[in-house]
């Protein structure tokens, strides 16, 4: 029997993430943050003093990305965010990362019967014939003030209009990019949280996932 797998796309901070982790923790399956993966590359390329913007520096983080040693705390930064968007516009990062992530929807680990993965290209390209597919979305004021509250905390004096200016430059980045833009999946179900609390999303994505 195959693995099942649930697909979860979207832009930044719309709140996939949040999602796709309460998903998997309520249907015990397992849960992958592929977005957490370029930004590991890239913080990897930053602590080795490389330019994200250069495909070797970026390739060679890609190729030798540990998993198991990625800090989730030092990938939460706006630096590293910016230059995560840098990494993953490069064919070589995308096709390293793409591997890794199929393999794990295939195998997902011992005792979990399938995985929900969160990103850009989820449905559209690592895993096109995913079971469920959701597409969340909100509008560009919510997702600035929701990624603004979680990175004020250690940078206070940021702005959400500066957060708003980082994350429409990201959703161009991503949009426009040749490799695997983002792009909501044909037969993906839209979810938009913007007047959603987190308990009423989520349950509207355990309703969309039990209709499918």
């Amino acid at each position: 029997m195959s693995a099942l797998v649930i697909a979860i796309d979207g832009p930044a901070a719309a709140g996939k993430g949040t999602i796709a982790k309460d998903l998997a923790s309520k249907l015990d399956l397992a849960y992958l943050d592929t977005g957490s993966l370029y930004r590991a590359v890239a913080h990897a390329v930053i602590l080795a003093g490389g330019d994200p913007a250069d495909d070797a520096d970026a390739a060679r983080a890609a190729e030798t990305l540990d998993i198991e040693a990625i800090d989730q705390t030092a990938i939460r930064t706006r630096e590293v965010g910016t230059a995560a968007s840098l990494v993953a516009a490069k064919p070589q990062v995308r096709a390293q990362l793409l591997e890794t992530q199929r393999r794990i929807a295939k195998n997902p680990p011992a005792g979990k019967g399938g995985v929900v993965m969160d990103g850009r290209d989820i449905g559209t390209v690592v895993c096109p014939d995913a079971d469920v597919k959701l597409f969340v979305t909100a509008s560009d004021d919510a997702r600035a003030h929701r990624r603004w509250l979680e990175l004020v905390k250690s940078d206070p004096e940021l702005t959400q209009a500066q957060v708003l200016a980082d994350l429409t430059e990201r959703d161009r980045r991503d949009s426009e990019r040749a490799t695997s833009p983002l792009v909501q999946a044909a037969d993906a179900t839209l979810l938009d949280t913007t007047n959603l609390s987190i308990e009423a999303a989520i349950q509207a994505a355990l309703d969309i996932v039990g209709r499918r």
